[in-house]
């Protein structure tokens, strides 16, 4: 059990890891693993805590029903592995601003929180518009060989590159 407490493992192991979990989904549970719309169903779900069963009345809610699903669950354990893993490794630490970060633009949160704010806000509906998020189309997308999810990955590539260019040259140091 020496590899739980692991600090990196091997990209490979977990390339191969990732790709048999999807290739046991579609066997199992007839569809791919994806992110994107446990966020909408969450949405729906603080939506419904509020407004109750107006909820289900809207065309967006009809498709992504606000309950608690198998992706709404596999995001959770993204959340609870990642806790899990950077524990048992001793990497563990509740860090506002990371080294990296505040060698760029400083040590105050505040610029990190709006930044990652607006990202998430962005991540969000690029993802909604997109027909699904980074692991939709580049694990599960790219193994169906759909065309869109393989233009879709040359796109995440090239905007997250042009993105921290520009970030780290122009911002940054």
């Amino acid at each position: 059990m020496e590899w739980l407490a692991m600090k990196q493992w091997s990209p490979y192991a977990v390339g191969v890891a990732i790709g048999l979990l999807n290739c046991a989904a579609v066997l199992l549970c007839d569809r791919p693993i994806g992110c994107s719309a446990a966020y909408a169903r969450t949405s729906g779900m603080i939506e419904k805590l509020f407004r109750g069963a107006k909820v289900a009345l809207k065309p967006y809610y009809r498709q992504f029903t606000p309950v608690v699903d198998g992706e709404w669950m596999l995001v959770l354990g993204i959340v609870l592995g990642a806790f899990l893993s950077a524990t048992l490794s001793g990497q563990f630490a509740a860090v506002w601003v990371p080294d990296r970060w505040a060698q760029a633009f400083g040590a105050s949160p505040v610029p990190r929180l709006i930044t990652a704010l607006v990202g998430g806000v962005f991540v969000g509906l690029g993802a909604r518009w997109a027909g699904g998020c980074t692991s939709g189309h580049g694990i599960s997308g790219t193994m169906q060989l759909a065309v869109s999810s393989w233009i879709a990955v040359m796109c995440f590539f090239a905007g997250g590159i042009a993105t921290a260019m520009v970030i780290f040259k122009v911002f940054g140091t």
